[in-house]
């Protein structure tokens, strides 16, 4: 995380837009991870460890969980508290989970596995659930075979050097000698041309940019998109890549 931490953090300036602009996880996601974990989210005690503004911990807290928060950006973090404020929020990283072991049905990760020490953040996961427990990870990740985030997705890597259309390949972060389950599901979302340019400009690689550099791009990619979707409504797709590790009993 040390390596990362000042890119994950870059998030707390947007919070705001980072809540009204990302997208959510459809229904089908949820049901994939009470499959996969071999348990109804309802009444699971779970952690939703890089909670950011409290998207997915929303959501699992509306299908039943007892849900806690671990968050480690202030301003990530005062933003949940504005929309969830009876949420249980705690300050801290993956990394370190200042949780006590033993303490969790399911540990989640929602968009942030990827800001984490692997080699420390499985074993902390681990600790903290319970016995026959799991660790579900999961991304909203654009396809590039649908047109349009093809050629998106060509500008970002040919002038940012950079995607942001999801996280790297999990398989990368996890699966290495360990016993996890993969799945996906695919999803859309229609969104006024406004709401999915600040939804693109609330990635990381944006905050890092600098305003000036992320309005050119932005405004550059607005003309373009206008030309793909004239009524200014644009249909974002999906796949959310889902990995769920559950603990030896």
């Amino acid at each position: 995380m040390t390596d990362h931490l000042p890119r994950a953090l870059s998030f707390d300036v947007a919070a705001a837009q980072y809540d009204a602009a990302r997208p959510g996880y459809p229904p089908a996601l949820f049901d994939a991870v009470e499959e996969l974990t071999g348990r109804p989210l309802h009444g699971s005690r779970v952690v939703d460890v890089g909670a950011g503004t409290g998207i997915a911990t929303r959501l699992l807290r509306e299908r039943g969980a007892r849900v806690t928060a671990v968050e480690p950006g202030p301003g990530m973090a005062a933003q949940l508290r504005r929309t969830l404020p009876d949420i249980p929020l705690v300050h801290g990283l993956g990394d370190a989970l200042p949780l006590a072991d033993c303490c969790a049905d399911l540990v989640t990760y929602a968009q942030s596995w990827h800001w984490t020490d692997p080699e420390r953040s499985v074993p902390e996961a681990l600790r903290v659930l319970r016995p026959g427990g799991a660790l579900a990870l999961w991304w909203n990740v654009a396809p590039t075979e649908v047109p349009w985030i093809a050629e998106q997705d060509k500008r970002l890597r040919r002038e940012l050097s950079d995607g942001a259309h999801g996280a790297p390949d999990p398989t990368r972060h996890l699966l290495n000698g360990l016993n996890a389950v993969r799945r996906e599901v695919r999803w859309t979302r229609s969104v006024p041309l406004d709401l999915h340019l600040a939804n693109l400009g609330s990635h990381s690689l944006f905050l890092m940019l600098g305003k000036e550099a992320t309005a050119d791009f932005l405004d550059r990619e607005r003309a373009l998109l206008l030309q793909v979707f004239p009524d200014g409504v644009v249909e974002e797709t999906y796949d959310v890549e889902l990995s769920v590790l559950v603990a030896t009993a």
